[in-house]
């Protein structure tokens, strides 16, 4: 018996707004008007090769891969089209090389050019094995070459920076990298050279290519003209194992990929996250990883002798004994403070809380190793630990802003990827941005932004008088969308916090605290704070420490219910004998405001544990210490600053070394308490029976305090951390310490005249503790103000001058 088939039904294609209708390869297709050929073909499925094409790049049609044939009102174009910059057209006929001769023949001769020069080094180039071209030119190649005329060469490789080489025979000329360059980054350094056959990558004489994205050119190069200087003849693709991570450094969370081989990591690419970082990462987060490999990593615990006075090594069991037994004698004299620094997990910095309330019963507990205050204390508790990506400052949020006003805040050095946000939204024209400090930084020229200068400390001032001097600014804040972003130097500037929060509740505009370090914001969220339990519950709370007593398991009224210390707090009590112990998370006191108190504290604090990675001022002090585990040998997570949770597994499996969780939960058994931490994955699931808590609000109301001019021979100094400086994540990177920018002192004209100091010359900058001579540049700060990196090259503010920014410090010339 036969069927007939039924009649085919030809239904219309309801074409919406702002679309149009073409046909590729015999489909029917509808899409946005201006979209891509190339991602109009994508969407249906169909690859068309290219070189040049990057979807977060502006169309350049410079390698000529991707051609098609293009039909236009029934007439042919009269040669293939370029699909990567030709937009979609209603009635558009289109034929890729799998349904089109013509579109074949001139793919296959495009990649035949591309090769007349491209040298047959792909067992020897880093890109071989996961190369785009090699991919192509066995897709889309002829077998055999019509050129067989000697190849080009050049001397290679040249250094375009200490930790980027380039091999210039390789490149394809697609102009990836400085697109890349001039467009995301804004570090147009790199660019083509010459012309004709000659033409070829380059960067102009005595520019190297200093910007903190420059790995990034390397990662979207399609041939191996690019390579790192790091990874370079390091492994091969095929040797690696790869594992998706999120990066330890800032607190934006970016997605990342961890290749590794025989136990050691070899590379850090970008992931690809559109919420979060898109396609890019910073040099720290690519390069900045054999801090976990170094020759001085602590991998077995270590006891101070009572005999000698030394540091030994022992075993788990003793050592846990030991900071058991002191720790508990501590907590029966004068209590112990628990100091749990800003890179932890979510799970770990969950440990610490918990440890101190139930093994140490106390709420001098605080993850702030930095400059602190207790206005900043309120606002983080009152609105930013309730804030998530649902009703607070995304990155995309960021990007659709009308208004970006930044208080305290020096994206491209603290937070590298909302740097990228605000350029990006900038340079299309959506986001208007305001920067409150104190001379046109780089961020300030490649966000387009205005700069809303001031004196150091006077910032407070200068958000109060905003509506009457900067009416545009406030205006533009009322716009829906709208966003403040406020660094955590805030936290040096009375009334800062306070004048924000006036600000936002005047125009709508939302607030986002965004603070350098990868953990600061998890450590929040999990109660690592003198005034917080787990969720944002206040300590004071006698429902919320009933809520968490059921749900831990102990005795009902056994948590302690009034505020604890905060970090200056601690070390104080330490230092005069009023806290018998600390308990330390891998803090370094050099970071603290006043490293000199914090080594005091550290000194007669009668019995001290460290849990670290690395040998730190702490260690010297240390009565135990307990070795943990880098992130990339646990699992966990990040809470990024949006309050977006960002998850990631173990990369090196097998190690033996133990997450802070876990060395705690056994610490705390030796205590008679359970944690129920044993794994980051037992610590995230009891913080999760704990939820959230119910917001308390906040009455901030901190007077901004009047700056008085600083007098004769004196200078305000205003003070940030630069992104590559001596963090302790960057050691045994000298390839990426290569690229930091130069330590120098910057002034006005007017305040170099007052002092004498020239451009070029030295200036010494000194104060009762200490001294910094280094080199003087002039720029466009406030007179009577003299600007220096926190912590970079010889320069060590804290720990030399005692001093923070706003502090008056003394000015004269110095000697070269």
């Amino acid at each position: 018996m036969t069927i007939a088939p039924d009649k085919p039904t030809t239904a219309e294609v309801v074409v919406p707004e702002g679309h149009v209708k073409l046909v590729i390869d015999g489909e029917t297709v509808v899409a946005p008007k201006g979209e891509l050929l190339i991602r109009t073909a994508e969407r249906l499925g169909t690859v068309i090769p290219r070189f040049c094409d990057h979807p977060l790049l502006e169309p350049a049609g410079a390698c000529r891969q991707c051609l098609v044939e293009v039909e236009m009102g029934g007439r042919p174009m009269p040669k293939p089209q370029a699909s990567c910059t030709m937009t979609v057209a209603d009635g558009m006929v289109v034929k890729t090389q799998l349904t089109s001769p013509v579109a074949d023949k001139a793919q296959q001769g495009v990649m035949e050019l591309l090769l007349i020069n491209h040298p047959l080094d792909c067992p020897i180039c880093d890109k071989g094995g996961e190369c785009p071209l090699q991919n192509q030119a066995l897709a889309h190649g002829r077998s055999d070459s019509r050129f067989h005329e000697h190849k080009r060469t050049f001397p290679k490789p040249i250094s375009i920076s200490t930790q980027v080489l380039l091999d210039r025979e390789r490149c394809v000329l697609c102009q990836r990298c400085t697109r890349f360059s001039a467009q995301i980054a804004g570090d147009p350094f790199i660019e083509l050279l010459e012309r004709g056959s000659q033409q070829q990558i380059g960067i102009a004489q005595e520019k190297p290519f200093q910007s903190y994205f420059s790995g990034n050119t390397i990662q979207i190069c399609p041939v191996g003209a690019l390579t790192s200087a790091a990874y370079r003849f390091r492994a091969r693709p095929f040797d690696l194992v790869s594992a998706p991570g999120v990066c330890e450094h800032c607190s934006s969370g970016c997605a990342e990929r961890t290749d590794y081989r025989r136990g050691k990591v070899q590379r850090k690419l970008a992931g690809d996250d559109p919420q979060v970082n898109e396609e890019w990462i910073c040099d720290k987060g690519r390069f900045a990883f054999r801090y976990a490999t170094t020759g001085d990593r602590i991998k077995r615990p270590l006891v101070r002798d009572a005999e000698s006075g030394e540091l030994r090594e022992s075993s788990w069991t003793e050592a846990l004994q030991v900071a058991a037994a002191g720790l508990t004698a501590a907590r029966e004299a004068n209590g112990v403070g628990v100091l749990t620094g800003g890179r932890l997990t979510v799970e770990d910095a969950y440990a610490y809380s918990k440890f101190a309330r139930i093994a140490l019963h106390t709420n001098d507990i605080d993850f702030r190793a930095r400059p602190h205050s207790a206005e900043e204390l309120e606002f983080l508790s009152g609105t930013t630990v309730f804030t998530n990506p649902d009703n607070g400052v995304t990155f995309q949020g960021i990007e659709k802003a009308p208004a970006a006003l930044l208080v305290a805040f020096e994206p491209e050095e603290e937070a590298p990827i909302v740097f990228l946000r605000l350029r990006k939204s900038a340079r299309k024209g959506t986001t208007k941005v305001f920067h409150l400090g104190q001379y046109t930084t780089p961020a300030v020229e490649k966000t387009y932004g205005t700069l809303l200068a001031c004196v150091p400390g006077a910032e407070a001032n200068a958000i109060n008088a905003l509506p009457e001097h900067a009416s545009d600014v406030v205006e533009l804040l009322g716009k829906p969308g709208s966003v403040i972003l406020v660094g955590e130097r805030a936290a040096e500037i009375p009334g800062a916090f306070s004048a924000v929060a006036r600000l936002a509740e005047r125009t709508g505009a939302k607030v986002a605290w965004i603070p350098r370090r990868a953990g600061e914001r998890g450590a929040l969220a999990v109660g690592a704070t003198p005034n917080l339990l787990p969720g944002g519950r206040h300590v004071a709370n006698a429902a919320a420490r009933t809520e968490v007593e059921r749900t831990w398991g102990i005795e009902e009224g056994s948590l302690p219910a009034t505020p604890g210390r905060d970090t200056t707090g601690i070390l104080e009590a330490a230092a005069n004998g009023e806290l018998s112990g600390l308990l330390i998370g891998g803090v370094d006191p050099f970071d603290l405001p006043d490293p000199r108190l914090a080594e005091k504290a550290l000194s007669g604090a009668g019995f001290v544990v460290s849990l670290e990675l690395r040998p730190s001022a702490a260690t010297a002090y240390a009565d135990v210490v307990l070795p943990i585990a880098p992130a990339v040998e646990k699992s966990g997570s990040y809470l990024n600053w949006e309050g977006r949770r960002r998850e990631f597994g173990a990369t090196l499996e097998g190690t033996g070394a133990l997450p802070d969780c876990r060395v705690l939960d056994t610490l705390a058994v030796e205590m008679d308490a359970d944690l129920f931490t044993q794994t980051p994955a037992a610590s995230a699931a009891d913080l999760a029976r704990l939820g959230e808590g119910t917001p308390s609000g906040s009455s901030l109301n901190v007077a901004a305090p009047l700056v008085s001019p600083a007098g004769a021979g004196k200078a305000v100094l205003a003070t940030w951390h630069r992104l590559l400086g001596n963090g302790s994540l960057q050691v045994d990177e000298p390839n990426l310490a290569g690229t930091a920018r130069p330590v120098v002192a910057k002034v006005a004209e007017t305040t170099a005249r007052q002092f004498g100091l020239t451009s070029g010359g030295q200036v010494t900058v000194s104060t009762d503790r200490g001294a910094i001579t280094l080199p003087v540049e002039t720029d466009d700060l406030p007179e009577g103000v003299i600007w220096l990196p926190t912590n970079s090259g010889d320069v060590t503010v804290r720990r030399t001058l005692g001093a923070g920014h706003g502090s008056i410090v003394s000015v004269s010339g110095g000697t070269s």
